[in-house]
């Protein structure tokens, strides 16, 4: 099955009086590659979530935003009270307030270090953004893979479009291929033949039958029209196939192969009518090269 390799989805939920959501974006890339945020008390998840990520999908930059709101009251902090007293006796005990008025800023003093302690049960909370993080990025991947098999199906249809192109192109140049060989050794012996005539010279028959041979087998392309139809025979496969194992990377190689071997044929052939079915072949394998680059 084609899957494109960008998409999104996103998941939310409530969990005893937290607010958990998972957001999940995905981008084109050579290899897997994960991105997680999550707040900073819940960063030691994000191991856990890559983990999971990795089995679901296997190409792309995938870009993890979770995030949650605790309106209960053990979100609160507590106050050390013995440090926040320390504090406030060294200010009085300061040279420039000592026997003068002591005015405190109270949101100033609670930003000082120690002052403001993270709640006591962070194994607790640890295990509760678990139980709510875990289950989202489940069901936001479901949807991400969702969307992703969607614009799969649209890639799909424009790859199979240049693949019927490039394979009525070279059915044209099979069925041309041999009458081109055969006049291009006509021609060629005939050129021989003047010359050796215009120069007054002779040679056995069976050595011009060697060296047009040679010439003209310089010129054949017959190999590569074969190589290149079962590069494309190979690519068909790989789309119609049902697995969830990624083509992606397949599919580039083989392109990279199929315009190889039609460089090969241009190079070869003087023909000019398979020479313009070649630059359309051609520009039909740039498009479909373009194209897998989104492919998981």
């Amino acid at each position: 099955m084609i899957r494109s390799m960008t998409g999104f989805g996103e998941a939310s939920a409530q969990l005893a009086g937290v607010h958990f959501f998972v957001e999940i974006r995905s981008l084109n890339s050579k290899y897997f590659k994960a991105v997680i945020r999550l707040p900073e008390e819940f960063q030691s998840l994000e191991a856990e979530i890559e983990s999971s990520l990795r089995k679901r999908v296997t190409r792309g930059s995938v870009f993890l935003s979770g995030k949650c709101t605790d309106v209960t009251g053990d979100a609160a902090y507590e106050i050390n009270t013995n440090a926040l007293a320390r504090y406030i006796e060294q200010l009085k005990g300061a040279p420039q307030i000592a026997g003068g008025e002591l005015r405190l800023d109270l949101a100033a003093l609670l930003t000082l270090p120690g002052v403001l302690q993270p709640p006591a049960n962070e194994e607790q909370r640890l295990e509760q953004a678990r139980k709510g993080f875990l289950p989202l990025v489940d069901h936001a991947v479901a949807r991400l893979t969702l969307m992703r098999e969607s614009e799969g199906g649209a890639l799909l249809a424009d790859l199979l479009a240049n693949r019927a192109d490039i394979q009525s192109r070279l059915a044209t140049i099979t069925e041309r291929a041999p009458s081109v060989s055969a006049d291009y050794e006509k021609r060629l012996r005939a050129r021989i033949e003047q010359m050796l005539t215009e120069n007054g010279l002779t040679i056995q028959p069976v050595d011009l039958v060697r060296e047009v041979g040679i010439a003209a087998e310089r010129g054949d392309i017959s190999e590569e029209i074969m190589r290149l139809g079962r590069h494309v025979e190979q690519f068909t496969d790989l789309l119609s196939r049902d697995e969830q194992r990624p083509v992606g990377r397949t599919l580039d190689f083989l392109a990279q192969e199929m315009l190889r071997e039609a460089n090969t044929i241009g190079s070869k052939c003087n023909d000019s009518a398979i020479s313009r079915q070649i630059v359309e072949i051609k520009g039909a394998i740039d498009r479909i090269k373009e194209q897998v680059q989104n492919v998981e």
